[in-house]
């Protein structure tokens, strides 16, 4: 137990330094023009008070580049990152109005930008937009540069694990959900999620420590 409590507060560390970095997105926009307040769904409960351009633009300064990170342990291309964070608050934009709790806005659009990731990795798809190999490589360096290098190790194994061991992961000390959040945010059972979490971790930890048998 703890084994696993040490690894779970080295993957919230590294997690939350690695999303805490600002980091220019100068290719993500605020969704605009075919999106716009007035074609929004008016039910709800926030409906009559909520402004759904300011709202989207405060959330979209806040959260925009975390959430460009976060996409990045998921997907190789940070211009398709870019693609499905800008997505991801489109369709913030078209809920709004039915969202409770405009606080749980940035955990609603980490769960969109997870599963949006996941549909990207599963059809193969690229981003259409011009990447430039120069702009590239200096992001990729200000990245790895923004983290320790113990930091670093934690997110090149989270990245190296299945897809849906990395996401629960992340929902798990990122977001800090519970087991049934988990569960209810990716449409599985609770004994799957547990058996993600544990398996993730295990795999953590014998990547981060090889010779962890021996010092026993």
């Amino acid at each position: 137990m703890q084994v696993v409590e040490t690894m779970g507060f080295r993957l919230r560390d590294a997690l939350r330094a690695w999303c805490a970095v600002g980091v220019p997105v100068a290719a993500l926009a605020l969704p605009s023009g075919d999106v716009t307040a007035n074609d929004l769904t008016m039910t709800g409960a926030l409906a009559p008070a909520l402004d759904v351009d300011r709202f989207v633009a405060d959330t979209f300064r806040a959260q925009g580049v975390s959430l460009v990170r976060l996409a990045r342990l998921f997907v190789d291309d940070r211009n398709a990152a870019e693609d499905l964070v800008q997505e991801a608050f489109i369709r913030l934009a078209r809920s709004a109005r039915r969202i409770e709790d405009p606080a749980r806005a940035p955990a609603y659009l980490r769960s969109i930008v997870l599963n949006l990731a996941r549909d990207h990795n599963r059809r193969g798809l690229v981003s259409l937009r011009h990447r430039s190999p120069i702009r590239d490589v200096q992001v990729g360096v200000d990245e790895e540069l923004a983290v320790r290098d113990d930091q670093r190790q934690v997110l090149d194994a989270l990245r190296e694990l299945p897809a849906r061991q990395r996401t629960c992961l992340v929902l798990r000390y990122y977001d800090e959900l519970g087991i049934d959040d988990i569960a209810a945010t990716l449409g599985v059972s609770r004994n799957s999620v547990k058996t993600h979490l544990q398996r993730g971790l295990d795999r953590l930890e014998a990547r981060l420590t090889p010779d962890r048998e021996e010092g026993r």
